[in-house]
């Protein structure tokens, strides 16, 4: 009974931390790292998708936003929104997708400066 008790709670406390492990996952240079780096810090991306994003990578080069990873064989969007937050591309985060029905921003123009009045 106490070895069962013992077991119980070794279960619970394993289980109870298995979120905080996920939450480890960390920022990855998907244009940089290697294929173990990609598998180990990703979710949902194990050794061969890993091994796919860095292969397309080489074929095709750098990926310009996180959704190009869609292209790579194996990349859906459930894996592309679980690991949104810790892509990053040339060292910053990669840019959130726009919301449904929403203009990606744009830059405003420059004012134009101030003409001299020409009397005097």
């Amino acid at each position: 009974m106490k070895d069962k008790a013992i077991r119980t709670l070794v279960q619970g406390l394993v289980l109870s931390l298995m979120p905080a492990a996920a939450a480890l996952a960390g920022p990855v240079n998907v244009n940089s790292a290697d294929a173990t780096t990609l598998a180990r810090e990703l979710d949902g991306i194990g050794p061969a998708k890993a091994q796919a994003i860095v292969e397309y990578r080489q074929k095709n080069g750098p990926f310009r936003s996180a959704d190009d990873l869609l292209q790579v064989d194996g990349i859906g969007d459930r894996v592309l929104e679980l690991n949104r937050g810790n892509i990053r591309l040339n060292g910053g985060a990669a840019a959130p997708a726009p919301r449904a029905g929403q203009k990606p921003a744009q830059k405003s123009a420059p004012k134009p400066a101030p003409q001299p009045s020409g009397s005097r």
